[in-house]
């Protein structure tokens, strides 16, 4: 699914490798980390994580795109399979500098309705996460549909009608809010990372690979 993805940004924006160093292979309490990060010339920072763990058990995809030529939310994409249970959690974050229509969105979320939502409960971001985010929670039957779902919402992303960011700054601002917060409060593989590399290194990882905030 994430070379999916990648084509889609790719089919729009030219992609431009970011160095990840040591943080292409990292491998972090029994999972390994795939680390990708490019430059999508006139949009931001696009970076990719490939997850692998307990013996084959556990898989998960993570997609990040934070925008700093287009004044569009921040977009996180994890897709995690698991003991029989799929995953699916695609969030947007408010690090606009003015408002765009997101409507576009809330319809490819209206079409698959039908798909069991996943109570993420509550967490620090909400106040900053757009209602037409999605979670999802099923099993092998509705593979196909989260994978649907996927590539209709981030096409539609991708399509947003949104104005060119002429003060870089001021949008750069609004991402590292998130990223600043992900970093003290914590997440799953925030966490994790943290734990294992050290805060330091991770936040390098958050800032300069992953986000491009720095």
């Amino acid at each position: 699914m994430l070379e999916k993805l990648l084509k889609l940004v790719k089919d729009k924006y030219e992609l431009v490798e970011v160095e990840t160093n040591e943080y292409s292979n990292l491998k972090v309490s029994g999972m390994k980390f795939e680390i990708k990060a490019y430059d999508a010339l006139g949009l931001g920072r696009v970076s990719i994580m490939k997850a692998k763990g307990f013996f084959g058990l556990m898989k998960m995809d993570t997609l990040m795109i934070t925008p700093t030529d287009k004044d569009l939310p921040l977009l996180s994409y994890d897709r995690i399979i698991a003991m029989g249970n799929d995953t699916l959690i695609i969030e947007l974050y408010n690090t606009q500098v003015e408002n765009c229509d997101l409507s576009p969105l809330a319809c490819v979320k209206e079409k698959y309705n039908n798909l069991a939502d996943h109570n993420l409960g509550e967490h620090w971001y909400d106040s900053i996460k757009f209602s037409e985010s999605v979670s999802k929670k099923g099993k092998k039957k509705e593979f196909e549909q989260y994978n649907e779902l996927t590539l209709q919402y981030v096409n539609e992303y991708l399509n947003l009608s949104s104005k060119e960011i002429t003060n870089k700054e001021e949008k750069n601002n609004k991402s590292q809010i998130y990223v600043n917060g992900l970093l003290t409060n914590g997440g799953p593989s925030t966490s994790i990372f943290q734990k294992n590399i050290g805060k330091e290194k991770t936040e390098k990882l958050f800032k300069e690979i992953l986000f491009g905030t720095n």
